[in-house]
């Protein structure tokens, strides 16, 4: 029965509504609950396999075996690589773009992201502030190590990695990010451990880390994790918090050391170098002075015997010869004049020398100069007529 069609509404209450007002007569009529859900059963029946009859029935299942044919595309992105499973059992891989497999419960697919580059952090976990957002929290239990000489170091490292084989990821380590966690923790624990500390805060740090990587892959590999580890960075290597202070006192004071060492090596390097060479060449001096000495006095000893010998076999030519080579040499560099008297003639009869004053030459010099000049050709001048 219809609730408009009961006087006293659904809850016996006569004309008043169930909160005590009366029906309004100009609001909207209520819905027909009853009526409404009549409707429903009737189409929810007419779509019952009995009505549909037999094409209805074959119709239906070819929509429902299409469908579910459909569902076995699916597609893969540009990093990922598709991991098809048959029954639970690896089957083969997918590149990316779209692909189809047998549809489910048949097959299914797997989708790993194999060229992301996954960070995972060792001694350090992310935090959130609410005043100073997100910070790193210190975890001392995966930091804290065991240096060679005994001493205890705070190291905290990221280990960067990728999927490097789909099929094994996904099916022979269950726990892919645990697993590298642990590895990398035991790794730079074992090369701390053979480390003595002060490499470990210099000039290690890289041989540490690629020392570190070469061991994880190793460990990976015989595991057929299917991981390659790309990078491991160490971020912050200090001593323990109690002795930080005292310790960087002793690197300072070691630092110094050394600085002073290397100047005076420096200063060393720079002085006796100069010192040799100044030694070896005074001494090389002497000793080209001493054989040049030497062999200019035999030379002179050589020149004067074989001077002598040739005296010997002819004196008087000998003797010109001498005479003219000691006049060319000491008359060779001077500005002379050569008169010979028996060509000019004696003085007195008629021949002489005439002499020359260049006054074009002597105008061209300065006025003191020509004086000077001029007076000194005419007093040679005199002379030569006398």
């Amino acid at each position: 029965m219809s609730w408009k069609n009961q006087s006293g509404g659904p809850w016996g209450n006569g004309p008043r509504g169930p909160w005590g007002t009366g029906p309004s007569s100009s609001g909207p009529t209520p819905p027909d609950i009853e009526d409404l859900i009549r409707r429903s059963q009737d189409k929810l029946r007419d779509m019952m396999p009995g009505s549909l009859g037999v094409k209805g029935i074959i119709l239906l299942i070819a929509l429902v075996v299409v469908g579910w044919l459909l569902s076995g595309f699916y597609r893969v992105e540009p990093n990922e690589q598709g991991v098809v499973l048959r029954f639970g059992q690896f089957v083969g891989t997918t590149q990316p773009g779209l692909n189809y497999h047998w549809p489910y419960p048949i097959e299914t697919v797997l989708l790993p992201q194999v060229t992301n580059v996954n960070t995972i952090d060792i001694g350090t976990r992310g935090g959130s502030d609410s005043r100073r957002g997100s910070v790193a929290r210190n975890v001392p239990e995966e930091s804290l190590m065991l240096t060679g000489d005994e001493n205890i170091v705070d190291v905290d490292f990221a280990v960067f990695w990728r999927i490097s084989n789909a099929e094994e990821y996904s099916f022979n380590v269950q726990n892919p990010e645990g697993t590298i966690k642990a590895v990398a923790e035991s790794a730079m624990r074992e090369v701390i451990g053979r480390t003595n500390i002060q490499p470990i805060l210099t000039g290690a740090r890289q041989n540490i880390e690629t020392a570190v990587q070469d061991l994880m892959q190793q460990v990976l590999n015989s595991y057929k994790a299917g991981v390659q580890v790309t990078q491991v960075q160490m971020q912050k290597v200090d001593p323990p918090a109690q002795v930080i202070d005292a310790f960087r006192d002793v690197q300072a004071a070691r630092a110094d050391a050394e600085r002073a060492q290397n100047e005076a090596q420096t200063y060393a390097n720079s002085v006796l170098p100069q010192a040799r060479g100044e030694a070896a060449r005074i001494e090389n001096a002497a000793q080209a002075y001493r054989e040049r000495t030497v062999v200019e006095a035999r030379g002179q000893a050589d020149r004067f015997l074989k001077v002598l010998d040739e005296y010997e076999k002819a004196r008087d030519v000998t003797r010109q010869r001498m005479y003219l080579e000691t006049m060319e040499r000491v008359l060779g560099g001077m500005d002379k004049v050569v008169i010979d008297q028996k060509s000019t003639g004696a003085p007195g009869q008629g021949a002489g020398v005439v002499p020359v004053l260049p006054l074009n030459d002597l105008l061209r010099q300065g006025d003191a100069a020509s004086r000077s000049a001029a007076s000194a050709t005419s007093t040679q001048a005199q002379g030569a007529k006398r």
